[in-house]
């Protein structure tokens, strides 16, 4: 363990966390400028831009459209309710923020396996009747629907959207559409989903090799590249929003995008909202 995870405040409240390895959520966070890291953090994150100058990049258009997402969908779809599925580490323009910005009353269920992440969050949360954190694996769908901080305060029977933001590319499984279907069940017609995946826009074979040699060595070491089909075929049952699975800086943009702009978040993306009867 590096020395400043040993010492670490967040250490010795998270006793039971993994600081021996990098971890992807801790990456992101360093990248996007937070402070919930360590050295090992930012020395594997550091190398990863060596190797692949753009990762920054990706970590900066998948934050964007997170936030454009969430957005959309609290004004357009009118949707009040979120379950966010691995929703790493809290940083500047969180959902419930965003969504708050359009809906004062909306209800947001973050869900995260990382300790350091989801202790990090309760600490800027705070006491908020209409948040939880909770520290569960999102592969295990049954036990994250059946849990006090998703049960407990998200209505299924009412539209839900389920936010999986660069989390369908780390589980294990390559199909990621069986995990959403899980999810996908127990929700309430109106409801939907918005995802984004790692995708190779602009990194070459040998970043991308790199990318993944780097990666196995961390507590994530999977990494399921999509193409823009691949990622619609995440949406069973969903009727995706126009323009449908676009470089995800290309999706609603608040202003024009280059082609090779986009090209430089190497990530995919697009919403879908859940039809009266699916598959």
């Amino acid at each position: 363990m590096d020395d400043d995870a040993r010492g670490s405040p967040l250490a010795a409240e998270v006793s039971h966390a993994d600081l021996a390895r990098p971890n992807i959520a801790r990456m992101y966070d360093y990248h996007l400028g937070g402070s919930a890291n360590f050295e090992i953090d930012r020395r594997t994150a550091d190398q990863a831009l060596e190797l692949v100058p753009t990762e920054r990049d990706y970590c900066y258009t998948n934050r964007a459209f997170l936030g454009r997402a969430v957005r959309y969908l609290v004004t357009e779809v009118g949707i009040e309710q979120f379950l966010d599925l691995g929703s790493g580490v809290p940083t500047v323009g969180n959902v419930h923020e965003i969504a708050r910005a359009h809906c004062p009353n909306a209800k947001v269920a973050y869900v995260d396996w990382e300790a350091i992440a989801c202790h990090h969050a309760r600490h800027l949360i705070g006491e908020d009747p209409q948040v939880t954190v909770t520290e569960l694996d999102v592969c295990d769908a049954e036990e994250v629907l059946r849990s006090p901080g998703v049960a407990g305060l998200l209505d299924f029977s009412e539209p839900v959207a389920i936010l999986a933001f660069g989390v369908l590319e780390l589980v294990p499984s390559p199909d990621g559409a069986a995990l959403v279907r899980r999810y996908r069940d127990a929700c309430a017609p109106g409801s939907a989903l918005a995802v984004s995946n790692n995708a190779q826009m602009s990194r070459t074979d040998a970043e991308v090799a790199a990318l993944r040699s780097l990666l196995a060595g961390t507590s994530t070491p999977h990494m399921h590249l999509r193409t823009a089909d691949g990622v619609a075929a995440l949406f069973p049952g969903y009727a995706l929003v126009e323009p449908g699975v676009v470089p995800a800086a290309k999706w609603h943009p608040d202003q024009p995008v280059s082609d090779e702009e986009a090209a430089r978040g190497n990530v995919l993306g697009g919403v879908g909202v859940l039809r009266a009867e699916h598959p």
